[in-house]
């Protein structure tokens, strides 16, 4: 790393509660606040997956998802886990027996520096509805994973946006060229 603006102090220009825009050198970015961070859930039941579609303001629009939800927002110091667990069962309306790291990654490293820890619910249980907390309107669906790049098709065809991370579903049909 020779390129100074690599090596520069980070500068925050503007903060609000959950999210800071932030400079080093000539490099523009976006960072969480207080430590924040992310947890997204993989959470597959039998043969199904479950996916949450909400509305998103940046987008303008409704976006298919994998149920997430942040980290260390409410309490500090957070575990991942536990967090994860309360993310899905608010989402979805299913809890989980166990949630199992998978690993950390970037979300869009190029313009942001939030990563998220995905992680896998296993033995899952319907406790209610699901739908978010008030205000979030989410709609939870459960979609056969032979299905999902279908489904997937549905919902664009719909105008609804679909989140990066569920290419991970997609994969060995997107590299087959299906």
């Amino acid at each position: 790393m020779t390129d100074p603006d690599f090596t520069a102090p980070e500068e925050i220009r503007w903060a609000g509660r959950f999210i800071a825009a932030k400079t080093r050198g000539k490099w523009e970015y976006v960072g969480r606040t207080r430590g924040v961070r992310a947890a997204v859930i993989v959470a597959v039941d039998g043969e199904d997956v479950l996916l949450v579609e909400q509305y998103r303001v940046p987008l303008g629009r409704p976006c298919l998802e994998l149920p997430a939800g942040l980290v260390g927002d409410e309490t500090e110091g957070e575990a991942i886990e536990i967090a994860a667990a309360r993310e899905l069962e608010e989402e979805t309306g299913y809890r989980a027996g166990r949630i199992e790291t998978i690993g950390e990654f970037a979300s869009s490293p190029g313009m942001v520096s939030e990563t998220f820890t995905l992680v896998r619910a296993v033995g899952l249980t319907r406790v209610h509805e699901g739908g978010g907390v008030e205000g979030e309107n989410i709609t939870v669906h459960r979609v056969p994973l032979q299905h999902v790049a279908q489904f997937l098709a549905e919902r664009r065809a719909a105008g609804v946006m679909a989140d990066v991370k569920l290419l991970m579903l997609l994969g060995a049909g997107i590299l087959a060229g299906a």
